[in-house]
């Protein structure tokens, strides 16, 4: 599985409409703890699931990052039927993130 690439464009398609649980990474190029959690995601990715990965970058997509209220990076919003379901802040464990994703 890939990261998905999250936009504006592609957000309500990706995340809302998903008929998978979806974990929204929202991040920046420029944040050292987005740059750590990056590998723990590809490595989840890699092994597939039942769920999606969606990367938002802020500075690419403030509109969405303000939508969601996104104060503080990186932040995790796990979506599941279109409705968050859960939210944490900051770098967070292989273990945490499969566990928000009920793994």
């Amino acid at each position: 599985m890939i990261i998905i690439n999250g936009t504006s464009e592609n957000f309500q398609k990706e995340v809302l409409e998903s008929e998978l649980p979806v974990l929204v990474d929202f991040n920046a190029t420029w944040c050292p703890p987005c740059q750590a959690l990056h590998p723990i995601l590809e490595e989840i990715a890699d092994e597939g699931g039942d769920f999606k990965i969606v990367a938002v970058d802020i500075d690419e997509e403030s509109e969405l990052a303000e939508q969601y209220n996104v104060s503080s990076i990186p932040c995790l919003i796990v979506f599941d039927g279109g409705e968050e379901v859960d939210r944490k802040t900051g770098l967070q464990s292989k273990k945490r993130l499969l566990k928000m994703l009920g793994k």
